[in-house]
């Protein structure tokens, strides 16, 4: 795993989603960063010496951004029961593997948004030091629940502001790069309903206060629509899932800034696998699935933020699937080329690295995917990966 110089040629490039592709296109890289993209005639004036990478069949764009997985999860049907078994050893060396997948499906940066054992923040560095292979991991340690609240199995409990503010504290000090909070309750954890509202809007509002000031964002599990709204209010940076968005909760997300991450995969995998789940993960499933699809809608006709994420390491959804998510958007009207906007420029700006990613421009970090057709035709292309780059390292997938 040794970043070279090197010349990527393409048939087509997109060097930002919200502009128009170049034909026959090339990226230089050297070390580890962007130096020119554009015209392959332009390019390759500066590339002597350079070592070429032949994508000239396949387009080549800006790596892709998944905000919301779980990587040390098999994705089998009894989630809790696996994670409730998981031992330290198995998450981490499960999390390493979700990694190697997730980069080779062209994810070149996944948010993952909370371990039982906060796995992911040791694969990350793990990664950053050439030891093993995999994305960019912005991880967000352990997520931070009420006591016995949706996810009380793989989280940390808290009630009220001062024990929240100890469990922020305690993920900083691990090394989070972002905080995961449940506002609601989940379709996962036995004994809690959907719309439920968990954690309080003052604990909320502690979480969000400790992380900013640690220049860290927080992401929060909301799928109730009372839920929603108090996470918005307390100021969190993106809601996840949001399953019943009303008028309200959508001008808040206009007020505050705050980024939707509709993660359409978990109840789409759901949703086709009934007959493999426990009773009680049907019962949910079969509530918000409706009710997730027509929010997702209407956050698209008010033109909330929509980015990727996927909630790999649910049951069935699978962490090399990561392009279903852009593929159910697109069915739901979003255009093929928004779609790779939220996989790209808009997901880096979610995360606060747009100076870093998002766009193959000069000065930014290597990381690029080669797929075999054109996306903005048709979005299927982006299951079709074909090479990866991540900081400036090739892998042929």
């Amino acid at each position: 795993m040794t970043r070279t110089r090197a010349v990527i040629t393409s048939r087509l490039l997109i060097v930002d989603a919200a502009s128009a592709p170049v034909s026959n296109g090339a990226v230089l890289v050297e070390d580890g960063r962007i130096r020119a993209a554009g015209p392959r005639a332009r390019v390759q004036k500066l590339a002597k010496g350079a070592v070429e990478i032949d994508a000239s069949r396949n387009t080549v764009m800006p790596g892709m951004i998944n905000l919301h997985a779980h990587l040390d999860s098999d994705c089998g049907p009894e989630f809790m029961a696996f994670i409730t078994m998981l031992d330290e050893q198995t998450s981490v060396l499960l999390a390493a593997d979700s990694a190697r997948r997730t980069l080779l499906a062209g994810v070149t940066t996944v948010r993952d948004l909370g371990n039982k054992f906060a796995a992911a923040i040791a694969v990350r560095d793990a990664i950053v030091r050439g030891w093993i292979p995999g994305p960019r991991i912005v991880a967000a340690g352990k997520l931070v629940c009420m006591t016995g609240g949706h996810g009380w199995f793989l989280g940390h409990e808290s009630d009220g502001p001062n024990e929240m503010r100890k469990a922020v504290r305690l993920n900083l000090k691990r090394g989070a790069d972002c905080i995961k909070v449940i506002a609601t309750g989940g379709v996962l954890s036995p004994g809690v309903e959907v719309g439920s509202s968990q954690l309080d809007e003052d604990e909320l509002e502690v979480a969000v206060a400790e992380a900013h000031k640690a220049g860290r964002r927080v992401a929060a599990h909301a799928i109730g629509n009372a839920g929603i709204k108090n996470a918005l209010r307390a100021g969190v940076d993106t809601i996840e899932h949001g399953c019943y968005l009303d008028d309200e909760a959508l001008r808040l997300f206009q007020k505050t800034g705050a980024t939707y991450v509709p993660t359409l995969c978990a109840p789409h995998f759901l949703h086709e696998n009934l007959d493999k789940l426990p009773a009680y993960v049907v019962r949910k499933t079969t509530e918000v699935y409706e009710a997730h699809r027509e929010s997702f809608k209407r956050a698209l006709k008010r033109n909330i933020p929509i980015v990727t994420g996927t909630d790999a390491g649910t049951p069935f959804n699978h962490h090399a699937a990561f392009a279903v998510e852009l593929e159910l958007m697109v069915k739901l009207g979003m255009s093929a080329e928004h779609a790779l906007r939220a996989a790209t420029s808009g997901a880096a700006e979610a995360l606060g690295l747009s100076n870093e990613l998002g766009t193959l421009s000069a000065g930014k970090s290597a990381d690029l995917i080669a797929v075999d057709g054109d996306p903005r035709k048709d979005i299927r292309a982006l299951a079709r990966v074909r090479g990866v780059m991540t900081r400036g390292i090739w892998h042929a997938a």
